[in-house]
């Protein structure tokens, strides 16, 4: 039976989205808000997935430092304080985006001391890309402040306890919801990238966070009307919400509730 062993690693690099071989305003108009000549930089974080069977001598998928000496080698020397445009040839005239550098990273990875099964890469708290051999992700991540309680209007009040607790409150009670976007589909040759982030903040903002922000999901919102609003009926409400709305193939929605209890729907 086969183990999965997971590695994670942080590298800092500065880069653009800027290509030379475009006028300032083509680049601005490829590029849109993102588009400067000069390099920003970000604190990534990267998690390599490899995959095998146990040793049945040291009882090991791999020895772990020799992943680190690969990663050290071959991913931290090229991007850590570098500049991914200038410094890296491969990314010379394309762009570095989450959508590049992903494919880029596993292809430095073929020959590792087991397979390779899956990449996660995170630009920052909000935004992470994941790879693997047969996809690749985009996840953006947002937040809001809701109330809700549960109550089945079908049983006793005293069955209502048994079955909901604390979370059957008359008066209600809140959370600070996390809410994950995924999205997939075919990179941009030019850009690089899947999708238009800005667009995708504008279409969850408007449909999810601005119109679930600060209400009671019992209360405000009709599309929950006759349900009962656990964060189960809430994460298949996003879903349905945003499907065929994005610019680019939903892929998962996932929900989190506080830190302990995450809810996910993905595409079929």
């Amino acid at each position: 039976m086969a183990v999965r062993l997971t590695r994670r690693v942080t590298f800092s690099s500065g880069h653009r989205y800027w290509l030379p071989s475009l006028s300032p305003q083509e680049n601005k108009s490829l590029f849109g808000p993102w588009a400067s000549p000069y390099n920003h930089g970000h604190n990534y974080v990267l998690d390599v997935t490899v995959e095998g069977e146990v040793d049945p001598f040291n009882g090991m998928v791999v020895n772990i430092k020799w992943i680190d000496d690969i990663l050290k080698d071959r991913i931290l020397s090229e991007f850590d304080q570098k500049s991914i445009n200038d410094e890296i040839p491969y990314f010379k005239d394309k762009s570095p985006s989450l959508e590049n550098l992903m494919p880029y990273i596993a292809s430095r990875l073929q020959d590792l001391p087991a397979r390779l099964v899956a990449l996660r890469l995170e630009e920052t708290e909000l935004f992470y890309g994941e790879w693997t051999p047969d996809t690749m992700t985009l996840t953006r991540t947002y937040e809001f402040a809701a109330a809700h309680r549960l109550h089945d209007p079908h049983i006793s009040e005293a069955e209502n306890q048994a079955l909901f607790g604390k979370c059957n409150n008359p008066a209600g009670h809140g959370h600070n919801y996390i809410v994950e976007v995924t999205v997939t589909g075919k990179p941009d040759e030019q850009t690089g990238m899947m999708a238009d982030l800005g667009t995708i903040d504008t279409i969850v903002e408007e449909l999810v966070v601005d119109r679930y922000d600060h209400k009671n999901f019992n209360c405000d919102l009709p599309e929950f009307e006759g349900q009962n609003p656990t964060s189960e009926v809430i994460v298949l409400q996003i879903f349905k919400t945003l499907e065929g709305k994005l610019p680019a193939k939903l892929a998962r929605v996932r929900l989190h509730e506080n830190a302990r209890n995450m809810f996910e729907v993905s595409a079929g």
